[in-house]
């Protein structure tokens, strides 16, 4: 049987510091999964040398690929990567957090499923971040039961997603920044898409860089957003 091949999008912002070593740990980590993987750094808006360094690795590496954008976008960073996804599947890893093992649990599951989620929330996971940031999750979490129904719980972080879902969802999705992840898993969980959650060890490897509180008004007028948008789809 053929091996599953992967591709990995990580979005990279002013990452000068950090980028060559976690690349190197990330492809340590990928030599014990059992697929075909390649990578693709989105790299976006970067004012430090992050553009260079990860050029130097592109250009160095056949198995990695960069994509520039002009502007400090996250959501518009995986974008981008996802639609230049090569992969039967697609993974969403950060710079700061990813695992290997992950990626090769998830794989067993994907005979079942067509998104595999690393949730924080899910029976089993470990949860080490401060009860600052875990109390937000949880609440971010009710939100989304409340207002779309959704049965998943965790939206953010790692994830599995086959190419199909890909490209029957992520044309109908509009929202950048924080909020593109959610409101693709929200989308495929209404199209009828099969979800599964694997339970993770979550540890943050460095301080938040952006300011959590900052986010909230942000991520909630998104979500109403988003909750308008589906509304009016449902209805025509």
């Amino acid at each position: 049987m053929p091996r599953p091949t992967v591709t990995i999008v990580i979005p990279i912002h002013n990452e000068a510091g950090f980028l060559v070593g976690a690349v190197e740990r990330l492809t340590a980590e990928l030599a014990a999964v059992d697929a075909d993987c390649d990578i693709i750094l989105a790299e976006n808006g970067s004012t430090d040398g992050t553009a260079g360094l990860a050029a130097d690795l592109a250009a160095r590496r056949g198995d990695l690929t960069l994509i520039r954008l002009p502007d400090p976008d996250y959501g518009a960073a995986m974008r981008s990567g996802f639609r230049a996804a090569g992969g039967e599947w697609a993974v969403n890893f950060d710079i700061d957090y990813f695992s290997g093992e992950f990626l090769q649990q998830a794989l067993g599951l994907a005979a079942g499923a067509d998104i595999v989620l690393a949730s924080k929330r899910a029976t089993g996971s470990d949860d080490r971040r401060s009860r600052f940031r875990r109390m937000g999750t949880m609440v971010f979490n009710r939100i989304l039961r409340w207002l779309f129904r959704s049965s998943v719980s965790d939206t953010h972080g790692m994830k599995l997603i086959r190419r199909e879902v890909i490209t029957s969802v992520l044309p109908l999705v509009t929202s950048t920044k924080d909020l593109l992840d959610t409101e693709l898993v929200l989308r495929a969980e209404r199209d009828g898409f099969r979800i599964a959650e694997l339970p993770v060890v979550v540890e943050e490897q460095r301080d938040a860089r952006s300011s959590y509180l900052k986010r909230v008004p942000r991520t909630l007028r998104g979500l109403v957003g988003i909750r308008f948008r589906m509304w009016q789809e449902d209805r025509r």
